[in-house]
């Protein structure tokens, strides 16, 4: 019998919608799982520690903890149209953020990343001070002068009007222009000790959770929105719509090609370590 799974990820909308139905003993014959509930810059320490079974991670940390844990091929977020955006207070160019003072909710991100490989060539100046601050922290202090800019992602895309704020840029559309691939934005990792079968049963398990919850929405709503309590039922409805699609069932062959183009363009700029395309081959 397989013993019950230690599983950690983040409490957002797509997360907890995604996990809902294995979680939650709907798909039978699943393994057993402990959950773990916390925001993606404590899943990827925990990860970087190698101290549960399975996780929803950054891709930016892949690179970081391939040696323990194998990319699985369903579960995760990538997508066209969902990327982190850089917000400031009064409308203007990239030029202004030349020695700017930048609020980042991480970085070991796929954000941070993104907004890194934007700036070498929109920011010839370079910006200044990276600040890191809890996701939800950001808009205010860009708001309340604390940081000229902040890069936000999350149902912030949706909000940041509220905060009477701009959008400088959207690392989604630069991405885009330079690629045409979807952004890998969260990965599933699970540790490589569980074993081929396991894995592969992984990965089957996360495909058929998702599809559960694209079929019947419905039964996951309460636990979803018990989850995301700061945000109006609407902003969560978008917020899955974005995030959860294809790529969530199955990376396929524009997910890996995603995937290893961040970590090769990242690598190139001296953002991370380079990675052997053999360890991202997921399960």
């Amino acid at each position: 019998m397989t013993p019950r799974l230690t599983l950690a990820h983040s409490p957002c909308p797509n997360d907890t919608f995604v996990f809902h139905a294995w979680t939650h003993g709907l798909l039978p014959g699943a393994p057993g799982t402990e959950v773990t509930l916390a925001d993606i810059d404590v899943t990827n320490g925990l990860a970087e520690r190698a101290q549960f079974d399975v996780l929803k991670v950054s891709y930016g940390v892949l690179p970081y903890v391939l040696d323990d844990y194998a990319l699985l091929s369903s579960g995760g977020a990538l997508g066209h149209g969902c990327g982190p955006l850089v917000l400031v207070r009064e409308p203007a160019e990239p030029a202004a953020l030349a020695g700017a003072r930048i609020a980042v909710p991480a970085t070991r991100s796929t954000a941070y990343l993104l907004f890194r490989l934007w700036a070498a060539d929109a920011v010839p100046g370079g910006f200044g001070d990276i600040v890191v601050l809890p996701f939800h922290e950001i808009m205010p202090a860009v708001r309340d002068g604390a940081v000229d800019a902040g890069l936000v992602i999350h149902e912030a895309r949706f909000t940041y009007g509220r905060y009477a704020l701009h959008r400088l840029a959207d690392m989604g559309e630069e991405w885009d222009k330079r690629t045409r691939l979807p952004i890998p934005l969260g990965a599933i990792i699970a540790r490589r000790s569980l074993g081929d079968t396991l894995l592969r049963r992984l990965a089957d398990t996360l495909r058929a959770s998702v599809r559960a919850a694209r079929r019947r929405p419905e039964a996951s709503r309460a636990y979803v929105l018990a989850h995301a309590q700061e945000m109006e039922p609407d902003v969560v409805d978008r917020h899955i719509d974005l995030y959860v699609n294809s790529f969530t069932e199955d990376l396929g062959t524009e997910g890996r090609r995603a995937v290893g183009t961040l970590l090769e363009r990242s690598a190139a700029q001296g953002l991370l370590p380079a990675v052997p395309p053999d360890a991202l081959e997921p399960y």
